[in-house]
């Protein structure tokens, strides 16, 4: 006679809510790749659209505020993905509100914001919580495949990175928040330049910065904005570009744009070791030298784009405990990189970073 079988443990769905809408469409079709996950309500400020998104993706609950969502009861997490501004105090609202929470890029609008986040985050995780960075290039299947080879020692100690992202014509939202600096922090750098930054100081080992040397310019934007005759404002930067140095001696270049006259657009990053070197796009590559002619190798990475990579990273850690590949600590550092890289260009002069 055979053992009887015992029925099935019922695994509890992880419930989550989304803070705004706009990136926050990319967290939950992230959300919709995880099983046994349910993305119990959403905010959006403007209540017809939030109802709107509500039922186009099956979402019970939808509010025109976060205090409300985080009333929830049965809540475990969030995602908040509100203008730059709002991000440090909506996540810390949501950490004491007992929830984890994954909080979109940048950390904040000013390293004070950021400061004070991170001291949350830390607390936080004293009572079991998990705060994680929304930084999504870190968890694309390329990226991955890079960090593997570089972890590996394939090309040996890495002293240069370049990466920037450069667009035309290319100004987000031209007289809403993103280009009034009191909502977001910043123009290109803040907005482009921290994916390209952070990836490439992660790749690197993520040194400890020590000083940055920048220019930030503005002459092309706010001439597009009256030219358009656009609402709002425009007080943000077109164009920045940045060397930072770290303790290690290594260093990264930096170049972002949303308007410039180039010929050259989209994102890039590439590291520089003392074996061989590694390139993101515009192809992945591994750069080596064999018997003394260079040979590029070019690996099959798996196609897993970030934004889908990170929310699966993100569920993945609160269920088994875990900390995440992408922490406070990580969002300060690179919020005061960023910072850094803005006041040099404001005073042009070299700034350290203590």
């Amino acid at each position: 006679m055979s053992a009887k079988r015992s029925a099935p443990t019922r695994v509890q769905p992880l419930k989550v809510g989304i803070i705004g809408t706009g990136i926050g469409r990319a967290h939950f079709n992230g959300y919709r790749k995880c099983p046994h996950v349910e993305v119990a309500a959403i905010v959006d400020i403007d209540a017809d659209r939030g109802r709107q998104l509500a039922q186009e993706w099956g979402v019970r609950r939808a509010y025109s505020n976060h205090e409300d969502l985080l009333n929830i009861k049965d809540l475990d997490a969030v995602s908040v993905c509100t203008p730059n501004a709002l991000h440090a105090s909506i996540a810390m609202d949501a950490l004491a509100a007992g929830l984890h929470v994954i909080c979109e890029k940048p950390m904040a609008a000013s390293v004070e914001q950021a400061t004070e986040l991170a001291a949350a985050a830390e607390q936080a995780a004293t009572r079991g919580q998990l705060f994680m960075m929304a930084l999504n290039n870190r968890y694309r299947g390329d990226t991955q495949l890079l960090k593997q080879y570089i972890d590996a020692g394939d090309l040996g100690d890495l002293y240069l990175g370049k990466c920037g992202w450069w667009r035309r014509q290319g100004i987000p939202g031209l007289g809403g928040w993103f280009t009034t600096k009191a909502m977001s922090g910043g123009g290109p750098l803040i907005d482009l330049g921290v994916h390209a930054l952070d990836l490439c100081w992660w790749l690197m080992g993520a040194p400890d910065p020590v000083a940055v040397s920048a220019s930030v310019f503005d002459h092309l934007g706010a001439g597009e904005w009256a030219r358009r005759g656009s609402p709002g404002s425009f007080d943000i930067e077109d164009a920045a570009v940045a060397h930072i140095r770290f303790a290690n001696d290594a260093a990264i270049i930096l170049e972002v744009s949303w308007i410039l006259h180039t010929a050259r657009e989209g994102f890039f990053c590439e590291v520089m070791g003392t074996a061989g070197g590694g390139a993101i796009e515009p192809n992945f590559r591994i750069v080596r030298n064999l018997h003394g002619a260079p040979a590029d190798v070019l690996p099959a990475a798996p196609k897993v784009p970030g934004h889908e990579g990170e929310i699966i990273h993100f569920v993945d850690c609160v269920r088994q405990g875990r900390q995440p590949l992408s922490g406070a600590r990580d969002g300060l550092a690179v919020q005061k990189m960023l910072d850094a890289i803005y006041r040099s260009g404001s005073t042009g002069k070299p700034v350290t970073i203590t």
